[in-house]
């Protein structure tokens, strides 16, 4: 995104410096890069200087909102904005917005999986492949832009207008960063803030932290695994998906104020949390005009995203399953939720700074054995340890050695760890691919 934004402000003839706090031998490649669109660059921290003389400050969505320097630009008027809030006023297209603790990435592939075969055009990026401001260079011409959009990015786009707005879900996420859990749900339901009367607001009915009166302005359509009342919503005897509301499109293949059901017995997804972004996909593509057709062969044959949830093999006949990107409590609670037991838990990594309690029954009911590894298995350790046969090891190689010495015929192994994995993994990818390579040698 750096890079990208330093390509696109030099286009206009801008002064440019690009600042990062890490050293210049890790940062190479974009050094080079950067250096060759005319940028000035300065590594290894952060001088006021730099900071407290730019007309416009834009910032990583990783880097923390609350550096000091940072807080002396704003006491000065400086604007300090992120990627999108540049980008997004450029663009023309109607802009679909999703976000939510968990399911962003699934629900936002959903989307663009149903326009595709709809034989839409659209540009798919944010906080998942390209940065909106690539597309905006690219000038190419698409009917919809579909963004991932996480908290992190919602903290710096003051005039941030999506058409429409996705909230999944919001638990225990990132409170390493925010303050308190109160802090990081205000982040995520900003996503709202700049909606009018013309535009959708859709909204996990089921959801706890997600009170249905925000104070939106715009059209709000809930979805539900159970509420007969929202718009989307499970009928679980029909094993159906029933859309309904008047303000879908008419015509031929659309759905008109009746509504329309939709088999889910054929999906290739797996868990209750993919059924939640099923239904949010398909109000999406219901306020786009999409035709029912194109929505049921989605649900049928979307193959689902590595490292979640993904089944890797069957073993002894003991089925083991990779959900690596499960990176906080309440993905872990999904995952469980999805099998009906037993289950070794392979858990462990960089802890987040959540509570671990929401685990407690659901440990107690389905798991048969808990195996804890990485920075953090100690201090898990301590809240869930008790709860079951525990095992602590020191990273993902012992974990799956213990997990094959103790499974027994029928069970389920997951790897669902609850923990960022930067403490013995570049990303979530790395430790899920790591645990897949393990498994497959067995």
């Amino acid at each position: 995104t750096g890079l990208a934004l330093a390509k696109f402000f030099r286009s206009r003839e801008a002064r440019v410096t690009v600042s990062d706090a890490d050293c210049a031998e890790n940062l190479e490649e974009n050094l080079a890069a950067v250096k060759e669109l005319g940028c000035a660059v300065e590594v290894g921290g952060h001088t006021p200087e730099t900071f407290l003389k730019a007309d416009l400050i834009v910032v990583s969505p990783g880097v923390p909102e609350n550096l000091d320097i940072l807080g002396q630009a704003r006491e000065r008027g400086i604007p300090v904005v992120g990627e999108l809030e540049i980008a997004a006023p450029l663009v023309s297209a109607p802009i679909i917005a999703v976000t939510g603790t968990n399911g962003k990435t699934t629900t936002t592939e959903l989307i663009c999986a149903i326009m595709k075969r709809e034989g839409k055009k659209f540009f798919k990026g944010g906080n998942i492949g390209t940065p909106l401001i690539e597309f905006v260079m690219s000038k190419e011409r698409v009917e919809y832009v579909v963004l991932e959009v996480s908290s992190f990015q919602l903290d710096t786009v003051p005039s941030f207008h999506p058409q429409i707005s996705v909230l999944l879900n919001i638990t225990e996420d990132h409170l390493d960063r925010y303050s308190s859990l109160e802090e990081y749900r205000k982040s995520k339901v900003s996503i709202f803030k700049n909606q009018n009367q013309s535009d959708f607001a859709i909204i996990n009915a089921d959801d706890p932290l997600l009170p249905k009166d925000f104070g939106i302005t715009a059209h709000t359509l809930l979805f539900s695994k159970e509420n007969a009342k929202a718009h989307a919503f499970l009928d679980k005897k029909q094993e159906v998906i029933i859309c309904k509301g008047d303000f879908y499109k008419d015509g031929e293949g659309k759905v008109g104020e009746k509504g329309a059901v939709f088999n889910f017995r054929n999906t290739k997804l797996v868990g209750v949390h993919n059924l939640e972004n099923m239904l949010a996909a398909s109000l999406v593509a219901f306020c786009c005009g999409i035709g029912r057709i194109a929505i049921q062969e989605t649900i049928n044959n979307f193959p689902g995203l590595p490292h979640r949830l993904q089944f890797v093999r069957e073993w002894n006949k003991v089925r083991f399953y990779n959900d690596s990107k499960g990176t906080n409590v309440g993905a872990v609670v999904k995952a469980l939720e999805s099998f009906s037991g037993p289950v070794v838990l392979l858990a462990g990594g960089r802890d987040k700074g959540g509570s671990y309690d929401p685990l407690v029954p659901l440990i107690k009911e389905k798991v048969r054995a808990l195996i804890l590894f990485g920075e953090s298995r100690r201090h898990i350790a301590e809240y869930l340890g008790d709860l079951t046969n525990t095992w602590l090891v020191e990273n993902l190689d012992e974990a799956v050695r213990v997990a094959t010495t103790i499974c027994k015929p029928g069970d389920v192994v997951l790897l669902s760890p609850a923990c960022a994995s930067f403490d013995q993994y570049k990303n979530y990818q790395e430790r899920g691919l790591h645990f897949e390579a393990l498994v497959r040698s067995l």
